[in-house]
C-alpha cells in the first residue's frame, strides 16, 4: 500500500535516470536553450551548414579556411540546442485505481520517471489529468531538476475516481496545448472513446507514446466459478460463470483488442507499448522503454 508520503521513485533509481535522455523522431522548435536539436540554426558544437556572409553577420562565425580556398566569405552554421515541451497525460478514471500492483500508482511512476529524465535534460514538462467530470487538473510547466519536486508532488496527490471521458480531455488538450512535443499518455484505455481520444492527439504535431497499462489480474485472470463484476466507473454490474472456455475467449478478445489499438497507433505515427504492472518499474523504464526506442 502506498501513501502520498511514499516516494514514487527511489533515490538509487533517480541516479540511474540521470544517465538517460528521451529519444525523439524529429527535431522540434522550442523556446529556451536546452539540449535538443532544433530546426533553427544557432550556437553549439555540432556543425550544420554554411551560408554566404552578409553585412551585419557575426564575423566570429566566418570560416577563414574556406575563404583561403575559395576566396569567398561564408559563415559556419551550427545546430541550435533548445528545450522541448514534454506532455504527460494521465487517465484518472476509476478503472485505473485497481489491480495489484495498482495501475494508477504504476502510471504515476512511469510519468515521474519520464518527466524526471526530461527535466534533467533541461526540457520543460507539464502534466494533465482527466477527472470524473471530464475536466482537467494540470501542472502547467516546470523546467530543470528543481522542477522535479513540484512534478513529484503533483503526481503523488493525483487521484483516480469516477467515470472519466478520455476523448473529451484529449480533444481539449490538443486544442489548448501551445507547444507540441513528445506526449506520454498513460491509460488502461477502458473507454469507449479511445479511438476519438487518440485521433485528437494525432491531429496536433505531438510525438505520442501510448502506455497501455493493465494489471496482471486483467491480463491473465485466475478466477473460477460464479462472480458478479462491478464497474468501478458506475456502469451496470455483470454476472459471469468463469470456466476454461470463458477464460480462453477472454484471452483471445484481449489480444485482438490490443492488436487493434497497436495498428491504430502505428497507422497514425504513434508508439504503442503494452505495460504489465507486475514488471518492476526499474526494469520497465531501464529495459522496456529503452528497447522500444523511447529512451536512450
Amino acid at each position: 500500500m502506498t501513501t502520498n508520503n511514499t516516494p514514487l521513485l527511489s533515490p538509487a533509481f533517480l541516479r540511474q535516470l540521470d544517465r538517460l535522455s528521451l529519444l525523439t523522431r524529429r527535431a522540434m522548435v522550442g523556446a529556451l536553450q536546452g539540449e535538443r536539436r532544433s530546426p533553427r540554426r544557432g550556437a553549439s558544437v555540432e556543425f550544420a551548414d554554411f551560408r554566404p556572409y552578409t553585412p551585419g553577420d557575426d564575423i566570429r562565425q566566418i570560416d577563414w579556411n574556406l575563404y583561403a580556398r575559395l576566396e569567398r566569405v561564408f559563415l559556419k552554421l551550427f545546430v541550435a540546442e533548445e528545450e522541448l515541451s514534454i506532455h504527460l497525460l494521465l487517465d484518472t478514471s476509476g478503472s485505473m485505481e485497481w489491480g495489484e500492483p495498482n495501475k494508477f500508482h504504476y502510471a504515476k511512476q512511469v510519468a515521474a520517471a519520464f518527466g524526471y529524465i526530461a527535466l534533467a535534460n533541461l526540457d520543460r514538462v507539464g502534466v494533465s489529468s482527466c477527472i470524473s467530470d471530464g475536466s482537467a487538473a494540470q501542472l502547467t510547466s516546470v523546467r530543470g531538476k528543481r522542477g522535479a519536486i513540484p512534478l513529484f508532488h503533483f503526481l503523488q496527490n493525483m487521484t483516480a475516481r469516477g467515470s472519466g471521458d478520455l476523448a473529451k480531455i484529449c480533444r481539449r488538450y490538443s486544442q489548448t496545448a501551445r507547444t507540441p512535443g513528445p506526449l506520454l499518455l498513460c491509460s488502461d484505455l477502458f473507454d469507449a472513446g479511445w479511438r476519438e481520444a487518440l485521433t485528437a492527439l494525432a491531429s496536433r504535431n505531438f510525438e505520442v507514446t501510448v502506455m497501455h497499462i493493465l494489471a496482471p489480474q486483467e491480463r491473465n485472470p485466475a478466477i473460477e466459478g460464479d462472480f458478479r463484476l462491478i464497474d468501478l466507473e458506475g456502469g451496470p454490474s455483470v454476472e459471469i460463470s468463469a470456466d476454461l472456455d470463458l477464460l480462453r475467449r477472454y484471452a483471445q478478445t484481449l489480444a485482438t483488442w490490443q492488436s487493434e489499438i497497436e495498428r491504430f497507433c502505428h497507422g497514425r505515427g504513434m508508439s504503442y507499448i503494452q505495460v504489465d504492472t507486475a514488471m518492476p518499474i526499474e526494469e520497465f523504464v531501464l529495459g522496456r522503454m529503452r528497447s522500444q526506442n523511447v529512451l536512450k
